[in-house]
């Protein structure tokens, strides 16, 4: 799927074959049969057989969820397998030649990094407010719409109860004591903005982009916190800032390391095709390599909603009785489109009586490599956790940014979900939201402590109504395509 002359190939690169192309569909594909291989051969056989990658690994990635249902120990040798799989895989490309993943953990900076403060102008919020259809909501205003989506099934229960213990505590917002490093601090989805608001200290990493570091920048001078900011060298200004994670790590590493605090590690970096799988594992290197040098280190990621969870048994409830509860034009409907589509369109969501459930909101239009991406994140999470680090991973709503808006079949999609069932939020409302779920992860040890890794990934879900919804979400996604085709021109 990738040739040569696709990569810059400079730091963390896919391995090449045989032929001299790197393939992110070879890389893909045995890294999951990896992962399904210490407790489901059948699985692993399966998915390194898989001849047409780009289609087909929707049911593997799904199978990866499903191999570590069977107990703890099944869930984080799959984790262990498939991390494992991606470090001794991938390589590492410089002027010399290439070397293992591994190298990137002792391996002397290129360069060093200075640090920039910037300090805002403002007094630092000593609420918690979310910004949603143009008003903030605080107090009772907040406790409202935090009822109304639990209501509505768009966040789980926890989700809720979180977002109130954070309002009952607006000493958290600042997370004294602390910096957060924010890996890909331009991302729509980060923390950024709201850290800084609320008089956070934030160590900002990403690339070397004046127009994206005029953003950031101004956001630290609008904000109430400090803005740390990796510079060349002495003497030079903020206008300069920035490194490459996939060729910079250990100058990164170097970097944050010697930021004050206890450090936390927030992983929101986003990037299209195979760069993805790129940063991600470069992100990964960075990970092991500062967890050696600071022990109290603390990990933060987002997971997309689109993505293969196991949901609780009160999840599947809802969703049961949503599908009974159908109107008449869809119960008219469905029996026909069902058979029409061999089956695809508007199946149920669930099994009932399934504890737990399995929700398939993977979107074959983003690809295998952003599914992998993703999921060495919530490998690389549930891992941290059982070793005993804290970790803040939630599942944030399907939202509008605008790599979901420049894919027109998924605008389409997300402007007809409503009819679904889902709501999809607005950038700065899930930036806000995923923010204070990060605050209260941080100020509780990573939040409640469950039995199982898929109960962890599960707690205080903002799914935006994917696990809740009557309807499978493949099934419906064409149809909420065509009916939000109109909207998502407008």
């Amino acid at each position: 799927m990738t040739g040569p002359a696709e990569q810059d190939l400079r730091g963390v690169v896919f391995p090449a074959g045989a032929d001299g192309r790197r393939s992110t569909a070879t890389l893909g594909r045995a890294v999951v049969a990896d992962a399904l291989r210490p407790v489901d051969p059948a699985g692993a056989l399966a998915a390194e057989h898989e001849t047409n990658w780009r289609a087909g690994y929707l049911t593997h990635v799904r199978r990866t969820v499903e191999a570590g249902l069977v107990s703890r120990e099944a869930a984080l040798q799959v984790a262990t397998a498939g991390l494992d799989s991606l470090h001794r895989r991938m390589r590492v490309a410089g002027p010399d030649g290439e070397t293992d993943l591994a190298a990137l953990g002792t391996a002397p900076a290129g360069r060093e990094l200075a640090t920039v403060e910037v300090h805002g102008e403002a007094e630092p919020e000593r609420e918690l407010s979310l910004p949603f259809a143009g008003q903030r909501l605080r107090g009772d205003a907040l406790d409202r719409r935090l009822t109304a989506w639990v209501d509505a099934g768009v966040v789980e229960p926890s989700c809720a109860d979180a977002v109130r213990t954070v309002a009952d505590h607006p000493e958290w917002l600042a997370l004294p004591g602390r910096t957060v490093a924010v890996l890909g601090a331009g991302a729509e989805m980060g923390p950024l903005t709201a850290l800084l608001r609320w008089g956070a200290r934030v160590a900002a990493v990403d690339l070397p982009r004046p127009a994206l570091w005029q953003r950031v920048l101004d956001t630290g001078r609008r904000g109430a916190g400090t803005l740390l900011v990796p510079v060349g060298g002495a003497g030079e200004t903020a206008e300069h800032a920035g490194a490459d994670l996939i060729a910079e790590v250990p100058a990164v590493a170097d970097w944050l390391v010697e930021q004050p605090g206890d450090l936390v590690l927030g992983d929101y970096v986003y990037a299209d095709g195979a760069t993805n799988v790129r940063v991600s594992v470069a992100v990964d290197a960075l990970t092991l390599r500062l967890a050696g040098a600071r022990p109290e280190l603390a990990l933060a990621f987002l997971a997309t909603p689109t993505d293969v969870f196991a949901v609780p048994a009160e999840a599947v409830e809802a969703s049961v009785a949503a599908y009974a509860r159908r109107s008449a034009v869809g119960k008219l409907l469905g029996r026909p489109l069902r058979t029409l589509s061999a089956g695809r369109l508007l199946r149920r969501n669930y099994l009932p009586g399934s504890d737990p459930g399995v929700n398939d909101s993977l979107v074959p239009q983003q690809g295998p490599n952003y599914a992998l991406a993703k999921r060495l994140q919530r490998w690389r999470a549930s891992v941290a956790r059982a070793a005993g680090s804290t970790v803040s991973m939630n599942v944030a709503p399907p939202t509008r940014t605008r790599s979901v808006v420049k894919n027109r079949a998924l605008a389409a999609a997300y402007a007809g979900a409503h009819r679904f069932g889902v709501e999809v939020f607005e950038p700065a409302t899930s930036n806000v939201l995923m923010a204070a779920l990060l605050v209260h992860d941080l100020n509780t040890g990573g939040g409640p402590a469950h039995p199982h890794p898929w109960q962890d990934e599960a707690s205080a879900a903002a799914h935006g109504g994917l696990w809740r919804s009557p309807y499978a979400p493949r099934s419906a996604l064409g149809l909420a395509a065509v009916l939000g085709l109109g909207a998502a021109r407008s």
